[in-house]
């Protein structure tokens, strides 16, 4: 496997002099480098989720449903987990550009220790309490039934996905964007596999449904993690897993949580707001839940340039700024976020102008054909302003100003798209008008953080 594995100069092991950045003239091809291997890790991720979306719905809407719910309360309870991998690509880029091996290689041992710790605790009251959890959506019998088992088996992966995020977070710090790509990709392609072996009942094993996608989910990151283990530990790459740095060293464990608490809060908070959204979406019916998650499948595939460039600004303003050169790292910021409108304003004209017949791939109910079209045509049109959000998000992060994201992700989404949806459903407007409450959220979020990264304040946040 090491044939897939990027060779990455050596670091300095000593602190001293900062690293050497590449000259701004080179910047765009620079935040191109960084950004590829996350666009494409990502777009795996997405083929992968729709994939299990496409297979998952031939089971039908509530069991489209279900594993929806599940994911969302998933994604909820992994803000602890963001905690630890914001902090860890902050400081991690910071030491990097200052050259200094040793602390970078220090931060993520630790990373990997605290995100296995904490995914574990997190874990387990989820699995203990998973049906009243889905009951929170207002959904109740079958579809419950399945979120709730398909929660408490995906469940089990969390520590592995605690090694697997910090793993990646750490060498995306560092500038190593493309070790997640290959990981990630041989992980995705034998999820899909099992996925299809699962759910359907191929190969002599009974066919699962529901609780087949949960366990190919299982399987696929319990590898993942100890993939990444492995490479971390004798492939001798940018950074090294550290033994003789093993145990928890609650210092530098709150130093890297405190970096990255506020946007475990984001998370958390954002999540638990999308229970509150889809649960007054719920109450529309079982076919709108299910156009909702199909629509967010189907446009997951629009935010990868999003999440690529996102990730290049903030291993580039980490590193600008750990070499005490501000200027290179707001110009990192600018050029990530420009590449990433083109790319998301592209992407998402695509997926309104195809709306219909990709819709159609997914389920053969025409009512929630209808419903998951008219989601897309919202988040296609929301695409540049979310380009702009996420990418000076990252900015912010890289340069460990997490607090302000925060406070701008809960201003639009509080702010503007939960109280619209409630003004929406108590006065019974039609499920569309919910869907499109969602261009005022990301309009606030990302003018405000815009506003921020025009300032300086970003530039000495101390880390």
């Amino acid at each position: 496997m090491s044939e897939f594995l990027e060779s990455v100069p050596e670091l300095a092991t000593e602190p001293g002099a900062a690293i050497v950045l590449p000259p701004v003239a080179a910047m765009r091809s620079e935040v191109w480098a960084l950004a590829w291997p996350v666009i494409l890790s990502f777009a795996l991720d997405s083929i992968l989720g729709l994939a299990a979306m496409l297979m998952v719905g031939r089971l039908g809407a509530e069991a489209v449903g279900a594993v929806g719910l599940a994911t969302q309360i998933l994604g909820a309870v992994r803000a602890g987990i963001a905690a630890v991998g914001t902090g860890t690509v902050a400081l991690v880029a910071r030491y990097i550009g200052a050259a200094d091996r040793d602390n970078a290689e220090e931060v993520l041992t630790q990373s990997v220790v605290f995100g296995v710790l904490v995914s574990t605790v997190i874990a387990i009251p989820v699995i203990v309490f998973a049906t009243p959890l889905m009951s929170l959506f207002q959904v109740k019998g079958q579809m419950a039934a399945m979120g709730a088992r398909y929660l408490r088996v995906v469940m089990l992966s969390e520590p592995f996905q605690g090694i697997f995020l910090m793993c990646a977070s750490g060498l995306r710090g560092a500038g190593d964007t493309r070790t997640p790509l290959w990981i990630g990709g041989i992980i995705d392609v034998l999820a899909i596999f099992l996925n299809y072996v699962l759910i359907f009942g191929k190969f002599g094993l009974p066919a699962l449904g529901v609780d087949g996608s949960a366990f190919a989910t299982l399987i696929a990151i319990a590898i993942g993690g100890l993939l990444f283990f492995w490479a971390l530990t004798f492939e001798g790459m940018v950074l090294g897993f550290r033994w003789d740095k093993l145990w928890p060293d609650l210092g530098l464990g709150w130093r890297i949580l405190r970096v990255g608490n506020p946007a475990a809060i984001e998370q958390l908070v954002i999540q638990f707001g999308f229970v509150a959204y889809v649960a007054f979406v719920a109450r529309y019916g079982d076919k709108e839940v299910a156009a909702y998650f199909i629509g967010v499948r189907i446009l997951a595939l629009s935010f990868l340039p999003g999440f690529g460039f996102s990730a290049a600004s903030a291993t580039l303003v980490g590193q600008g700024l750990g070499a005490r050169d501000p200027a290179f790292s707001r110009r990192a910021g600018w050029e990530s976020t420009g590449m990433a409108v083109v790319m998301m304003t592209a992407l998402g004209l695509v997926f309104i102008v195809f709306a219909r017949q990709i819709a159609a791939l997914f389920i053969d109910d025409q009512r929630v054909i209808l419903y998951t079209v008219a989601f897309m045509y919202a988040l296609g049109a929301a695409q540049p302003l979310m380009a702009v959000d996420w990418t000076i998000t990252g900015a912010l992060r890289g340069a460990g100003d997490s607090r302000f994201p925060l406070y701008g992700s809960l201003a639009g989404f509080y702010g503007m798209r939960l109280f619209l949806t409630i003004l929406i459903w108590y006065h019974h407007g039609n499920i569309i008008w919910i869907w499109w409450s969602l261009i005022a959220d990301y309009i606030i979020r990302s003018g405000l953080k815009t506003w921020r990264f025009w300032g300086d304040k970003w530039e000495i946040v101390e880390v």
